[in-house]
């Protein structure tokens, strides 16, 4: 069994900048970054390397102090709090759990601190409760820019977890040498040990409220992301590692993805441009439904960026324990679906109930099957077959007096699959025509789940 890299968990109180640092440490902008307390409510994984050592960054939400989360849950009455405050109050036992799972996870813990602000109360709560956990602690005494705040980061040796580190995660300063402290502590690991990622990459994609992060808990059968029913609780793509059957599944959860005009500014457009973004990361998505509210145009919308990216697509009608049914239910209801998203006919549709686990242990096999089909490779005589008998058949109509003869073809990529077809002249193309190859192919090998692209080259192009 491969060894898992050593784990370094970033945590601290809201709105120090544990994002930012996180963001420094991975060389790119991964966890989203706001000057708003809370903004991080889920841990967030990633890889990041020192010195020729590899290690694994946790990014937590903010861990409060008792008199904090008081003063939290008391947000709503006031009617000056800002709303992320009013909405955040209900995740602030969710965000302490999440926190707390990621010490646990963690070889090494880097208590981030605000220089600014100045060693408070809620940092020497926090220090406690890090101090329960036994572990390498470092202190990274955070917006430390100037001279004065350096020397002032010196009283956050009273919190008695040894040497305060100033940095300035925003700029880079201090950042190397609180590194070069890390990797000291952190256990023994040779990047060698490491093999190149060859697992299936399955996202997680739909409305929000739809039940993404329940299906992904589902999946995992262990809490991992936080689940609500307030839409849009998660905010950050989430990846998490599994292995199934043998096969190394990275599961991607995501926030949930609204219409464009219903997005709002700052955190959630962020939030929103990386679910899309995941979806390029992945091979296979799982498209969630809601059962009770059915296909949407957002859902049709979602459906179609998936395919823009020519990924692999599961509908995944979730919430099917919330239905009443009987025996024609289930095939009524998929008629629906395949008539909503008619460019989706070749997908598999599943009924599941997050909740309850109905039919969850169909997603992941169904996924398997999914990929394989998406790296099938037809031999050359199979095309050439397909298109012999599609023409015969067929024969696909002149346009402009000029008659359209198909040469060869052969499949040229995978992953997914491509057909290039040599023909007198691709202008004379229809796109009817191209979909009825398409369905004649399908006919022969059906690629289940998996959009299939032609490209059609003048005869003068075989040549390429």
């Amino acid at each position: 069994m491969q060894r898992q890299k050593p784990v370094l968990a970033l945590v601290g109180r809201p709105n120090v900048g544990k994002s930012t640092l996180f963001n420094r440490l991975l060389g790119r902008r991964t966890a989203i970054v706001e000057d708003l307390p809370g903004t991080t409510r889920d841990r967030i994984y990633g890889d990041s390397y020192w010195n020729g050592v590899g290690f694994t960054v946790i990014d937590t939400g903010g861990l409060e102090a008792p008199s904090e989360v008081g003063a939290a849950r008391r947000a709503p009455g006031q009617s000056d709090a800002p709303p992320l405050a009013l909405n955040s109050a209900r995740f602030v036992s969710h965000i302490q759990n999440q926190a707390e799972v990621a010490i646990a996870e963690a070889d090494v813990i880097v208590f981030v601190v605000d220089g600014k602000e100045g060693l408070t109360a809620a940092d020497e709560d926090v220090a406690e409760l890090l101090r329960r956990a036994n572990k390498p602690i470092f202190v990274a005494v955070n917006k430390t820019e100037s001279a004065t705040r350096q020397l002032d980061a010196l009283e956050f040796w009273n919190l008695g977890l040894g040497e305060p580190y100033p940095i300035s995660a925003y700029h880079g300063d201090g950042v190397g040498d609180l590194l070069d402290a890390i990797v000291e502590a952190l256990p023994p690991y040779r990047d060698e040990d490491e093999v190149e990622d060859d697992s299936i990459g399955i996202t997680i994609v739909g409305r929000p409220n739809v039940g993404k992060s329940s299906l992904l808990n589902a999946l995992l059968g262990a809490e991992r992301a936080i689940v609500s029913d307030v839409p849009g609780t998660t905010r950050d793509p989430i990846d998490t590692q599994m292995v199934y059957h043998g096969q190394t599944i990275t599961l991607i959860d995501t926030a949930g993805i609204r219409r464009r005009g219903s997005v709002e500014p700052g955190i959630e457009r962020y939030s929103v441009l990386r679910s899309t973004r995941s979806i390029d990361r992945a091979d296979v998505a799982l498209l969630l439904i809601d059962a009770i509210e059915g296909v949407t145009a957002q859902d049709a919308h979602i459906a179609g960026y998936i395919l823009e990216k020519d990924k692999s697509v599961i509908v995944v009608v979730n919430k099917w324990d919330a239905l009443e049914k009987d025996e024609h239910t289930m095939v009524e209801y998929a008629r629906r679906v395949r008539e909503e998203l008619k460019f989706l006919d070749y997908v598999p549709v599943l009924f599941v109930s997050a909740l309850t686990r109905q039919r969850v242990h169909q997603v992941l096999p169904t996924a398997l099957e999914v990929v394989a089909a998406r790296r099938h490779r037809l031999t050359t005589s199979e095309v050439n077959n397909i298109l012999r008998d599609a023409y015969d058949a067929n024969p696909p109509p002149s346009r402009q007096g000029r008659p359209l003869r198909i040469y060869y073809g052969a499949q040229v990529e995978n992953d997914p699959p491509g057909f290039a077809i040599f023909v007198n002249d691709p202008e004379l193309i229809h796109f009817s025509y191209e979909r009825y190859l398409k369905n004649r192919i399908r006919a022969h090998y059906p690629f289940l789940g998996t959009p299939i692209r032609l490209f059609f080259r003048g005869h003068h192009e075989r040549g390429e």
